[in-house]
């Protein structure tokens, strides 16, 4: 018999976040987070939970963890959007649908009690957590803001009568695939005829004053996609704490123009997945070492956020991103480079890599079903 509990104790906190080490043991695709930094995510502290109410809840089976979820309300995405949805994420369990079948049972019982009209995920409290169910790409190892999942998740959801919601691909290409002369000549062109100019960050402190900037660049970028939901102030301070001691400065592009106004900008960063991995949940006692040791030495980069002013998009800025980031890849060693998640009606930010023979080698989907 599968027993669901809601999580309240400090011991319920422990398995919770212990839980998918030990679904994923020995797994060498899947890449585990910081254990501190999951809980503090969880904490009711977040600023997250002024908008967002969460339902932590693990699955028992013999009186032994075999699954969890978090069944979750945006209230800004329900009562500012009109999406009359309950989100689920942060699901992991062992094979067995039945497991899955009670879990999202309580998801049906929270978006009920709301009385809203569906529910979705996996996805996060809000559009920058991670979202998706991976599809295809189950023999690629996950990035840092990357979701793994096994199969047997997606075929379960489709068997309790979920349907695809977003649609996500991933890239991946090498280094040597990008025409540099080329890119150079386009970015020269592009940056003497609208007066723009890229400019650098010596150190992660220089950087920090900008990173306001630059989010609500995010905002407007993709204000014109269904699924967006605007980036809040007091979720920009939690990713800033979150992945801003990931940022190395070389890995940063920006453009501006002739004012020194933001246009545009990418956020990209040595692959830390083999850190992350080693690392094992923990920044001490030598998970720090893990992750700087891969920063220095690893020859795979991600891009994770790039954002265009609208005013300026198909003007061919993503030349001077790409010129920029290419001189400091030589520099680091980067041989191949990977995508963030890329939703598929996002055909604008598909185009961005479309010179660079991509590959697609991940896909990921929400799932959908009424209640």
């Amino acid at each position: 018999m599968i027993e669901v509990r809601e999580v309240k104790s400090s011991k319920d906190w422990k398995i919770f976040v212990d839980l998918p080490f030990q679904i994923y043991k020995n797994n060498p695709f899947w890449v585990p987070p910081i254990k501190k930094n999951e809980l503090q995510s969880f904490h009711p502290t977040n600023d997250i939970f002024k908008t967002v109410e969460a339902k932590f809840l693990l699955a028992f089976k013999d009186n032994k963890p075999v699954g969890r979820i978090v069944a979750i309300v945006n209230w800004t995405e329900v009562r500012d959007l009109k999406k009359s949805k309950v989100r689920f994420g942060w699901l992991d369990y062992d094979n067995d649908i039945e497991i899955l079948k009670a879990l999202l049972k309580e998801v049906e019982n929270l978006g009920r009690k709301h009385n809203l009209e569906y529910m979705e995920g996996p996805m996060g409290f809000s559009n920058m957590d991670k979202a998706g169910m991976l599809t295809e790409g189950f023999d690629y190892k996950a990035t840092m803001i990357g979701i793994y999942n096994y199969e047997y998740y997606y075929n379960h959801v489709q068997e309790l009568g979920f349907v695809p919601e977003a649609e996500w691909v991933e890239y991946k290409f090498s280094f040597s695939d990008i025409d540099i002369d080329k890119s150079k000549r386009l970015a020269d062109l592009v940056a003497k005829r609208y007066n723009v100019s890229n400019y650098n960050f010596k150190s992660t402190a220089e950087l920090l004053p900008h990173v306001d900037e630059m989010f609500a660049l995010l905002n407007k970028t993709y204000s014109d996609l269904q699924s967006f939901v605007p980036i809040e102030k007091f979720q920009i301070e939690h990713y800033k704490q979150k992945y801003i001691k990931f940022i190395h400065p070389d890995f940063i592009s920006c453009v501006k123009d002739a004012e020194g106004k933001m246009i545009a900008f990418a956020i990209t960063m040595p692959s830390f997945s083999e850190g992350f991995q080693k690392a094992k949940g923990s920044l001490l006692p030598f998970g720090w070492w893990h992750l700087m040791r891969v920063m220095k030495n690893s020859t795979h980069a991600e891009f994770y956020l790039i954002g265009i002013d609208p005013e300026y998009q198909s003007k061919g800025i993503n030349a001077l991103i790409f010129q920029q980031l290419h001189e400091k890849y030589q520099k680091h060693g980067i041989k191949t480079i990977e995508t963030n998640p890329i939703l598929k009606e996002n055909t604008k930010a598909q185009q961005l890599w479309k010179a660079f023979n991509p590959v697609t080698h991940k896909q990921r989907k929400t799932f959908r079903k009424n209640l």
